[in-house]
């Protein structure tokens, strides 16, 4: 993978997404992101800005091929993920219900979900 065309097919072949989701996430059409894994057009730097932001890529090795394709997310920064693609995502989906239900928790409800958490963890090991 020299070229910054093949790096992006790759990423995404890498994310397990469509070129049209790729697109969606990017705001730009299908066609495009098509044209840039065939090395018809380049990105432009707000592209290669978006790629990054957007998928947690390490821009040195979008543009170069060096490094590891991902940046290593803080647990934080992954809840901050997930829960901003959450509430981004349809009023009806249930990660946005389950999250709602979460945030009406009192202490002992937490107890409990704290208690079954660490069972499901002992089945999944033994």
């Amino acid at each position: 993978m020299n070229r910054l065309n093949e790096r992006i097919d790759y990423l995404i072949k890498s994310l397990g997404m469509k070129k049209t989701a790729f697109a969606e996430k990017l705001n730009v059409s299908q066609a495009f992101v098509s044209q840039l894994c065939s090395g018809v057009k380049q990105p432009s730097e707000r592209t290669i800005q978006d790629i990054c932001t957007k998928f947690n890529v390490n821009e040195d090795w979008l543009r170069t091929g060096n490094g590891e394709m991902f940046i290593e997310l803080t647990r934080d920064e992954q809840i901050e993920n997930f829960v901003g693609d959450v509430l981004k995502s349809e009023e009806d989906s249930f990660k946005k219900k389950f999250i709602s239900m979460l945030s009406a928790l009192d202490e002992s409800d937490w107890e409990v979900l704290q208690k079954m958490v660490e069972l499901m963890q002992e089945n999944k090991k033994g």
